[in-house]
């Protein structure tokens, strides 16, 4: 779905209800009231006169939050639907309810039969059923479409407190009060194994990916992976402290996450049942609930605390902090796309919360993040950010999510930032006159490098990954050995502070841009420069960038231009690409040299061709402050880009939509 048609229906959302009662509250409150960088806001407001106007205090972006209200007592699950068009949740006022995910709305009345609460429900793999588990100790199996019951399953002596369907929809396994996990035909409803080896109530179950697997956690504080075929158990994995409330297995079957009372979360090893790491810990209280994202980067939890966590899967890192319910958040899930997490609460309330949005909200130890500099991974998947406070953060490019960090070293703003070719390592250079490689999947440091007389202002690796450059304030170029931090060359030249730096695609020259005005090509392996100094804009330099094949160069200014140059010749081809109307701060080339994209302070991005000149359609607008990052992502089909208004935001070429 598009930015804007995400957008749209957040709109709707907000303000359908008044507008499907009088249409004039389209114009009177819906457009007025809506969020100042809502798409539809700044798309259709302009085009109408005397309208209303939110004198102060208007709210910059939607709620994260959408509240689902319909149950009255406790919600104890909450599943989305395999395509994420629906969410079921199950209450302890002993219903089940179908919500649709995009509206946020009922469907239908709610599913009765339990005659105490519910306390578990999940959808099948194709989506047409629906599984729960309640206090009356029976397992019911519903149809999705009709909300009608199909059968019911009795064999538990108590609680029936997890519920999950097979990958292949065949098989339901259950937990219970009972001490005892059971698995059962999902048709038939006949028992196939009653599995024994928990000492008390079994609080989650979960199917392996592959169907082979059975894990399961229980109030005896353990957890156990079972063999979905035999009922043999593999493993008994101890390390929490109190009772364990959710277990889940990663996406590709080969981890297994669990949540306890003890207030922390654990990672398994599936094949050798050992703890992965040490325990996640953020949460005050209990860890009632725990999912993995469906790439396996990220999992999200529910506490005691009333918060609801993100964490980074690798790193065990926190990534953020949200707090909207008014109790326990007994239940989470993620959508199927990542874009959606839903949960349930002891408020009685069905929360939905847009998982991009929550990219703005930090941990209270760290507020909010001031970006000044930014880079993409070479793949596309990641963007490294370097920040005012001297910390460096990773996020998931497509979602937005923080997915790393922050990296602690720097004293003063991280400048420049910058990946290694294969994405491994993180470059980072500071106002503290210090530059940073960095391990990307561990966060740990690997070298810290020293030799500038002033700031660092912009870090890049070679295509090799071999060496680094960087630019500085003290007028300087150093191209430094990434494998052991040494020296290597101090290229002299410039008459200004070095505000960019790059590597040709073959390694073999630097291009440089400085506030003298100036372009400067340098050899990598002598460290002399090549030829003349670039001259043509009329204020600093802020960026460069090599074409794809190596031939051209393209520069953004304070000039408020973008230049195209012959690398050999070092002559500019054709005139200034005017466009902007403040400095352009960031350009790149598309992967195939068809575009350049240029960013700019006055919170714009335009695409130009370069073998015309000609800007390709309208600016693209969205940000609310400067633009520090433009890129295009690895299939080219989207540009990511970076601003001072701390957001970042992926675009639709095609249709020029950011999200």
């Amino acid at each position: 779905m598009g930015a804007f048609a995400i957008d749209g229906a957040k709109f709707i959302q907000t303000f359908g209800a008044a507008i499907s009662t009088s249409t004039p509250h389209l114009y009177l409150s819906a457009l007025p009231f809506s969020p100042a960088r809502s798409l539809v806001s700044t798309h259709f407001i302009h085009k109408f006169a005397n309208l209303p106007q939110v004198a102060s205090g208007q709210q910059q972006d939607w709620s994260m939050q959408q509240v689902l209200r319909g149950h009255v007592e406790p919600v104890a699950s909450v599943a989305f639907s395999p395509d994420g068009k629906l969410i079921v949740s199950g209450s302890w006022d002993k219903t089940i309810c179908i919500w649709d995910a995009h509206a946020g709305t009922k469907i239908g009345g709610s599913l009765k039969g339990h005659t105490l609460s519910v306390l578990a429900v999940a959808f099948s793999p194709d989506g047409k059923w629906i599984v729960s588990g309640s206090e009356d100790k029976r397992i019911c199996i519903w149809e999705t479409h009709s909300g009608s019951q199909i059968h019911c399953i009795e064999g538990h002596s108590s609680n029936v407190k997890a519920v999950a369907f097979s990958p292949d929809g065949k098989w339901i396994v259950s937990g219970s009060n009972d001490e005892t996990v059971c698995i059962w035909d999902a048709h038939t409803g006949s028992q196939k194994h009653c599995i024994q080896g928990h000492t008390a109530a079994v609080n989650s179950v979960a199917f392996s990916p592959d169907g082979k697997y059975i894990v399961s956690g229980s109030l005896d504080k353990t957890v156990c992976l079972w063999d979905a075929h035999t009922g043999s158990q593999i493993h008994v994995m101890q390390g929490h402290d109190n009772y364990v409330y959710s277990v889940a297995f990663s996406p590709d079957g080969k981890q297994i996450v669990s949540a306890s009372r003890d207030s922390t979360i654990c990672l398994w090893d599936v094949h050798s049942g050992s703890q992965k790491g040490e325990p996640f810990k953020g949460h005050i209280y209990g860890v009632c609930s725990v999912a993995f994202s469906p790439d396996g980067m990220w999992i999200v939890s529910g506490a005691m605390d009333d918060t609801i966590c993100l964490w980074n899967t690798h790193s065990g890192s926190q990534v953020c902090q949200v707090k909207g319910h008014k109790s326990t958040v007994l239940s989470v899930s993620f959508s199927p796309d990542s874009r959606w997490i839903t949960s349930g609460s002891g408020d009685n309330t069905v929360c939905l919360w847009d998982a991009h949005a929550i990219l703005h909200v930090d941990t209270p130890s760290n507020g909010d993040i001031d970006i000044v500099s930014a880079a993409l991974s070479p793949d596309g998947k990641w963007i490294v950010s370097g920040s005012e406070d001297g910390l460096v953060h990773l996020w998931d490019a497509n979602s937005g999510l923080k997915i790393g960090g922050p990296f602690e070293e720097h004293t003063d703003a991280v400048e420049a930032v910058g990946f290694s070719s294969d994405g491994k390592w993180i470059v980072s250079g500071s106002e503290d006159t210090n530059i940073c490689i960095w391990d990307a999947n561990s966060n740990s440091q690997i070298h810290l490098i020293q030799g500038h007389t002033k700031g660092v202002c912009t870090v890049a690796f070679s295509a090799n990954a071999k060496w680094v450059a960087s630019g500085s304030d003290d007028a300087t170029i150093c191209l430094w050995d990434a494998q052991d931090g040494s020296q290597r060359h101090i290229l002299s030249g410039h008459m200004g502070r070095v505000n960019s730096v790059t590597f040709s695609p073959d390694g073999k020259w630097v291009v440089s841009g400085s506030d003298d005005k100036t372009i400067c090509l340098w050899d990598v392996d002598s460290g002399s420069q090549v030829g003349s100094p670039f001259k043509g804009h009329t204020a600093e330099v802020w960026s460069v960038a090599f074409s794809p094949d190596g031939r051209h160069i393209v520069s953004g200014s304070k000039d408020c231009t973008v230049c195209l140059w012959d690398a050999h010749a070092g002559t500019q081809i054709g005139g200034p690409l005017r466009g902007h109307i403040q400095d352009v701060t960031a350009v790149s080339f598309s992967l195939d040299g068809k575009m350049i994209v240029s960013g700019s302070h006055d919170c714009t991005i335009c695409l130009w061709n370069p073998y015309t000149g000609v800007q390709i359609g309208c600016s693209l607008q969205g940000h609310a402050g400067g633009v520090v990052l433009v890129a295009f992502s690895s299939d080219g089909s989207q540009l990511v880009s970076c601003s001072l208004d701390k957001t970042i935001r992926l675009w639709n070429i095609g249709s020029h939509d950011g999200k």
